[in-house]
């Protein structure tokens, strides 16, 4: 069954308005969890804020937001003075403009979510506005509030849904060119792109999702499992060994083929 929405409100592109739902496209319910405990009493162990200068509690009541200006000087902000800055965009997405497909690149997205319409009468205009979308190539740009902070969101056609994008922030996203500007504009050597292309040949398969799977997680498991039967603690993953320093890269191409095509006999 599919999980109740988290979120409620209204698509709106100019005049035309229809009721719509969302959920996160992602979960991490299925993520091993642990609690810190007390080894000797087996009790939950409670994490509490302490005042970092006299060492004593801190009541809930006086928990305060504060942006540091200074060397030990903040300026405090209450919740309801940080809750009250672009409460016009909480329940509706209004569509303002649309760009390109292809002219937002991955690396801006950054959270997906499920939007469908809430409402069978409201169906209509939400699918003309998707599939305008999708004839048209582009996507919508909106602004909402999510996470209790206003962000850019892109509208993106799926199917018969909608999938919202929240996009990160531009201070978020650092220049490629500090990073890839020192690497060096020669290009290798055609044999050496005939060998890797071999490679790539021999090992390119149909994407799984299965592909994702958590090894370390599935071991975890194994663990509590075997605990919780009484039996012996499994035994230790063995560590991986650091690869080899590469002298000849021919050479290592050229026994990384030989190994591939033993591998399929």
């Amino acid at each position: 069954m599919a999980p109740r929405p988290f979120w409620k409100g209204y698509l709106k592109l100019s005049l035309v308005t229809c009721p719509v739902a969302m959920t996160p496209a992602t979960t991490e319910s299925e993520k091993v969890r642990f609690h810190t405990l007390n080894r000797k009493s087996g009790h939950r162990v409670v994490s509490q804020y302490v005042d970092a200068v006299s060492g004593k509690p801190v009541a809930e009541d006086d928990e305060v937001k504060g942006y540091q200006r200074g060397e030990d000087e903040y300026v405090l902000l209450e919740d309801d003075e940080i809750d009250a800055v672009g409460l016009e965009s909480t329940r509706t997405i209004d569509i303002d403009m649309f760009v390109n497909a292809d002219s937002i690149g991955w690396i801006w997205y950054d959270k997906p979510h499920y939007l469908t319409p809430d409402d069978p009468v409201g169906e209509e205009a939400f699918s003309v506005i998707r599939d305008a979308m999708q004839s048209t190539g582009t996507v919508g740009i909106s602004r909402l509030v999510m996470y209790r902070r206003e962000r850019a969101v892109m509208l993106e056609p799926r199917g018969k849904g909608i999938v919202l994008w929240t996009l990160r922030y531009g201070d978020e996203v650092r220049d490629p060119e500090d990073y890839f500007g020192k690497i060096s504009e020669a290009k290798p050597d055609s044999k050496m792109m005939d060998l890797v292309s071999t490679l790539i040949d021999e090992r390119t398969k149909q994407w799984d999702p299965a592909m994702t799977g958590d090894p370390v997680q599935a071991r975890l498991l194994e663990i509590i499992a075997s605990k919780k039967k009484g039996k012996k603690r499994p035994a230790k993953a063995k560590a991986e060994q650091p690869p080899s320093n590469v002298i000849n890269i021919m050479d290592a191409l050229r026994k990384s083929i030989g190994s591939e095509g033993g591998k399929r006999k």
